[in-house]
């Protein structure tokens, strides 16, 4: 598969858009991509479920770019918790190798695609909810972090997501503020990132089917194209997150993910 103009032209939009996400909603950008970088796949003739797999690893590929970008942006507003950062980091490493190197392989594109639209639903009802937590209730110990940072890291590494999907609700259901929760899961993109990739590519070599410049299960020239443009906008949906009020984030939020929810569900019910 060539960069011929028009996918360029789609990829860099895509970059646009997910980077200025990433900073405004601490999400990585994974879920905007996955479900767009599937459609271009498909219709370039990679096999649906190869496709869905490829969308996953691209995806969390360029989170490692974005993500410094981003957190770059909210440390400079004093906003990142990187107690919370030290305590989740050992977990997710852990998660995201379970993951990446054994249970992605395995499982098929459909069935991962039908994942996606599930864990992301819950995460919009969780968040349009509005539910206040109970004033007394606070972050667990640190091995209680640990597992839950096991569970973000296994779960993003199943969707492709940077972790805000479970990692923003899990913290300001906790009593951490919104803005504090998105900043800090800005941060754990990183780690996420960084972990399933290695894993993403040594599960993904020898397979048949895979475009021109995959490496693994990872799209090389979508990367590139992707990660460029979305780290120039990431600042710029950090400033519009310190600028909008908790709710209008939170309602944001949830109608992105019911909609590309809705896409995700269709793809795996059809691949």
């Amino acid at each position: 598969m060539s960069l011929e103009p028009m996918l360029i032209v789609e990829l860099v939009l895509l970059g646009l858009c997910t980077g200025f996400l990433a900073g405004l909603l601490g999400i990585g950008g994974g879920m905007i991509m996955v479900p767009f970088i599937t459609a271009i796949l498909t219709a370039r003739d990679v096999a649906p479920n190869l496709a869905v797999k490829m969308a996953i690893a691209t995806s969390m590929a360029t989170i490692i770019f974005t993500s410094i970008s981003s957190v770059r942006a909210h440390h400079k507003r004093g906003a990142v918790r990187w107690d919370i950062v030290k305590r989740l980091a050992p977990g997710i490493v852990l998660g995201a190798a379970l993951a990446s190197l054994g249970v992605f392989s395995v499982l098929k594109g459909s069935v991962l695609a039908l994942l996606f639209a599930g864990f992301i639903s819950f995460s919009a009802t969780q968040m349009l909810r509005g539910k206040k937590p109970t004033a007394a209730r606070t972050l667990p110990g640190s091995a209680g972090q640990v597992g839950a940072g096991t569970v973000i890291g296994f779960l993003s590494g199943l969707v492709g997501a940077g972790g805000g999907f479970v990692s923003v609700p899990f913290m300001t259901w906790c009593n951490v503020s919104m803005h504090n929760a998105v900043a800090t899961s800005a941060a754990l993109g990183f780690p996420i990132a960084l972990s399933n990739v290695l894993g993403y590519l040594v599960s993904g070599q020898g397979l048949e089917g895979r475009p021109a410049g995959s490496v693994g299960y990872v799209f090389g020239p979508a990367l590139l194209v992707i990660a460029t443009a979305s780290v120039l906008m990431a600042p710029v949906g950090v400033k519009a997150a310190h600028a909008l009020p908790v709710a209008s984030l939170k309602k944001v939020f949830a109608s992105i993910l019911f909609a590309l929810a809705g896409y995700m569900l269709y793809k795996g019910l059809t691949a």
